[in-house]
């Protein structure tokens, strides 16, 4: 046993030297935390995000020392001093702390009037602010991984980007199976293709930008041409990875069942929503989120939630479960999701499939050649366990970037932003000038002020939201959701012979829900190639990630960002795993951007 003892002490320093000479990162952040300033020339950190601070009645922060006593929490990771920072609207004791009620619970005093039914809600705290100071003992350390500047304030990329979580919010309940008709699904796709960010010249070609942040010309978008040609239905509210725009909206692992627990069980189809977990099952089918009930368009009630107010869980559904039929259902999916349910659920189907592996891969042969069969290694239990077990190591690195890097505001805060340059005090113009040309592009042709105007009444832009409490209480970006995506669907890619046709009895998989989400309608047929592996991989990952810009809780580059960020993680700790098997093996790894890379 000493050898064996010696064998895992090397293996165990090769992984250590492999992770070790990655090259270096230098995180960068786009400047607006400090770039920005208010009357007095102090920091205002209104591009920043400040959810459960204290903030005034127009909603920027009370006092900004609120704002570095955080980020010094953060750097330290030190609970104590977390506990020490100003959380809620107050009112507060000389030292910072709460005024407590006889009861000893802290009083809170909120701005609007809730229910006796429900009651007035209590304060939520920050999540995980210290998670990207751990360790990690296999895969990337959770700093030596970076992201791109996230888009200024001032940018007309975030200008685009706000346009179209606006245009989300708006077509929240159109069902998928409704879009190619769909008159409000029309107006997004028109507005959106005027927006300059999204513009290509007659060939194609960006028309160029004027933006600070040059890094951000990466992340441009074909949406539409010349300003004047509707966004194309494959391309609008998609992302851009290989596959995503083709076929349905909705992955097919996000809709179908696998078949059973044995060739002769006829208890399960594909289009009964029916995955076998063993001998038990589970049903893709959500819970239907009451249509339109929106949160967070009274003014009252969107300042509670910056200040902290903990409003979770009182949304509003109708009885029963559908298939995922609209963008609202997706945002219910990803409100309450095991963050990695997804991706377990994709390689269940995937192995009920028998889709084959990647041909590096060990014991694929017949048994009568290999005389083995794959399972603790190479195998079901392998797999399964793999694609999960990335998922905790892409959270803490998301969180690095969210806390200690980025610091970015949410959409619904700078909605807020929004807001108050329509309908309050003049002074606030001049608290933030770098919104201008975001408040006149929206007031011109692309229409999305006008449409605001209807759905919340004049002037009324804050952004709707589906959960009553908003987004999470973390920054925006990276998004969290969008990082272990992108993680866990590399696993799979690796692992699956990615260009496979998604089949079954050797005849091509393709469903839709049907508009009222009661079943799913076969659409093979109306596809001109058959649906790949990883195509509808990277399709359920954004899906997933994207369900939170449905939701309004994240941006665009949150998402590609992410994911990128995710895989690059995923390659890491398949590069320190593969170091630990004595077998010959390689994995074939397609990427975000179409290329691949062997390990």
């Amino acid at each position: 046993m000493s050898a064996r003892q010696i064998e895992s002490r090397e293996r165990r320093r090769t992984a250590a030297e492999v992770a070790a000479a990655r090259p270096p990162v230098v995180h960068h952040n786009n400047g607006d935390e400090q770039r920005l300033r208010d009357a007095h020339g102090r920091p205002s950190y209104a591009a920043n995000f400040t959810k459960c601070l204290p903030h005034d009645e127009h909603g920027f922060l009370q006092d900004p020392s609120d704002y570095t006593e955080w980020v010094r929490s953060i750097g330290s990771g030190d609970p104590r001093d977390f506990r020490e920072i100003r959380l809620g609207p107050g009112p507060f004791q000389p030292n910072g702390d709460f005024v407590y009620t006889p009861g000893g619970t802290p009083q809170l005093t909120w701005t609007a009037t809730y229910p006796p039914a429900i009651g007035d809600p209590g304060v939520r705290a920050w999540e995980s602010q210290g998670a990207g100071l751990t360790f990690d003992l296999e895969g990337p350390d959770a700093q030596s991984v970076t992201m791109p500047p996230c888009p200024s304030i001032d940018s007309q990329e975030l200008i685009a980007e706000m346009a179209e979580v606006y245009w989300m919010a708006l077509c929240r309940d159109r069902p998928f199976a409704d879009w190619a008709t769909d008159t409000v699904i029309d107006e997004a796709r028109a507005s959106l293709a005027g927006l300059w960010w999204f513009r290509r010249d007659s060939t194609n070609r960006l028309t160029g930008s004027t933006d600070r942040l040059a890094s951000s010309l990466a992340r441009r978008r074909i949406l539409g041409t010349n300003g004047t040609v509707p966004v194309p239905l494959e391309m609008v509210f998609r992302g851009v990875t290989p596959g995503e725009q083709a076929g349905p909206y909705l992955s097919q692992f996000l809709l179908i069942g696998n078949v059973g627990i044995n060739a002769g069980d006829s208890a399960h189809t594909l289009d009964d929503g029916m995955i076998a977990y063993g001998a038990l099952r589970t049903d893709q089918r959500v819970r239907v989120a009451t249509a339109g009930v929106d949160y967070l368009t009274d003014w009252s009630q969107f300042l509670d939630v910056q200040n902290g107010a903990d409003t979770r869980g009182r949304e509003s559904y109708d009885t029963g479960y559908r298939f995922i039929a609209t963008p609202r259902d997706l945002a219910t999916y990803v409100h309450y999701d095991a963050l990695y349910e997804a991706y377990l659920n994709a390689c269940l189907v995937l192995l009920g499939l028998k889709a084959p592996a990647d041909p590096g891969l060990p014991f694929e042969r017949p048994d009568w050649v290999d005389k083995q069969q794959g399972f603790a290694q190479f195998g079901g239990p392998h797999i399964l366990t793999l694609v999960t077990e990335v998922a905790t190591r892409a959270l803490k690195a998301v969180r690095y970037q969210k806390f200690n890097v980025h610091r970015r505001l949410r959409p619904e805060a700078l909605a807020g932003r929004m807001y108050q340059r329509r309908t309050g005090d003049p002074t606030v113009l001049d608290r933030l000038p770098e919104l201008a040309a975001m408040e006149a592009a929206f007031a011109g042709s692309i229409a999305i002020g006008d449409a605001l105007d209807a759905a919340n009444g004049t002037d009324n832009w804050l952004l709707p939201m589906a959960f009553p409490e908003g987004s999470p209480t973390h920054p925006s970006y990276g998004a969290g959701h969008a990082t272990v995506a992108g993680a866990c669907v590399t696993i799979l890619k690796a692992w699956f012979d990615h260009g496979w046709p998604m089949t079954h009895a050797g005849s091509p998989i393709a469903f839709e829900p049907e508009a009222d989400g009661s079943a799913l309608v076969d659409v093979s047929a109306s596809l001109d190639r058959p649906l790949t592996v990883e195509g509808e991989l990277n399709k359920v990952a954004a899906n997933i990630a994207i369900g939170r810009n449905w939701a309004g809780v994240h941006y665009y580059t949150d998402y590609i960002e992410s994911f990128r960020l995710g895989e690059r993680i995923a390659l890491g700790l398949l590069e320190e795993q593969k170091l630990t098997y004595g077998e010959a093996f390689s994995f074939t790894v397609p990427l975000h951007d179409g290329t691949s890379v062997q390990i």
